[in-house]
């Protein structure tokens, strides 16, 4: 497999736009289908490791939904202006200016 990074990931989905998609869907379409692919998500979620059990021909396919995921979140970023690298980077630096001692402290972690 080839390292690729947000940046390259970005580039890549914005290409397969222009080539393939036409345009992108209005932001507020690609928050829809956003929260349709989690809902997915969570749906396999809750039969793999939650109490439901799979339905007859349904496939643990969590990798390609999470995919799917990420594919439209980079398509709300591009459309928005995003640099998910940039946002990235200030949310770890958030986090962990916030919470560095949080989790450390919680009992509840110490098993």
């Amino acid at each position: 497999m080839e390292n690729i990074t947000l940046k390259e990931i970005q580039r890549r989905v914005d290409n397969w736009i222009r080539e393939y998609g036409v345009r992108y869907f209005s932001e507020l379409t690609n928050m829809a289908c956003l929260t349709e692919e989690v809902g997915e998500l969570a749906r396999l979620m809750a039969r793999k490791y939650g109490d439901q059990s799979f339905k007859p021909g349904e496939k643990d396919n969590m990798d390609e939904e999470m995919a799917d995921i990420l594919f439209v979140l980079v398509c709300l970023a591009n459309q928005t202006g995003v640099d998910l690298t940039e946002a990235f980077h200030k949310n770890m630096e958030k986090k962990t200016n916030r919470d560095h001692l949080r989790h450390i402290a919680n009992p509840k972690l110490k098993t």
